[in-house]
């Protein structure tokens, strides 16, 4: 079930999503034609294999460590850090631990 996030109301953004036990969870904040927000909860030994993306991605850790491939180069990411994710790079997230992370795609 989709719930769209309140506007003009303060959050406390780690607890609008749980982690479940050998799962991904995702709930989008902001969904249009400029582009998504998207929080996600990987639980440890979770990834999204390589692909790509038509838009460049901003991709922040909120807790927890993750391993973040763009093109077959590895960044090790830990809560409170970020990386953009270049418009058309191969890219894979591997859950290192359990994590969670924010991704913003504007589209141009």
């Amino acid at each position: 079930m989709e719930q769209k996030i309140e506007k003009k109301t303060v959050l406390d953004i780690l607890s609008l999503i749980n982690y479940a036990e050998g799962g991904i969870v995702s709930k989008e904040f902001e969904h249009s034609s400029a582009g998504n927000i998207t929080l996600f909860a990987f639980d440890k030994g979770q990834k999204l294999s390589e692909h790509t993306a038509p838009y460049d991605a901003f991709l922040q850790i909120l807790d927890g460590k993750a391993e973040i491939v763009i093109d077959m180069q590895t960044f090790q990411l830990n809560g409170g850090q970020m990386i953009i994710i270049p418009q058309g790079a191969p890219h894979a997230i591997n859950a290192t631990e359990q994590f969670k992370m924010i991704l913003t795609m504007i589209k141009k």
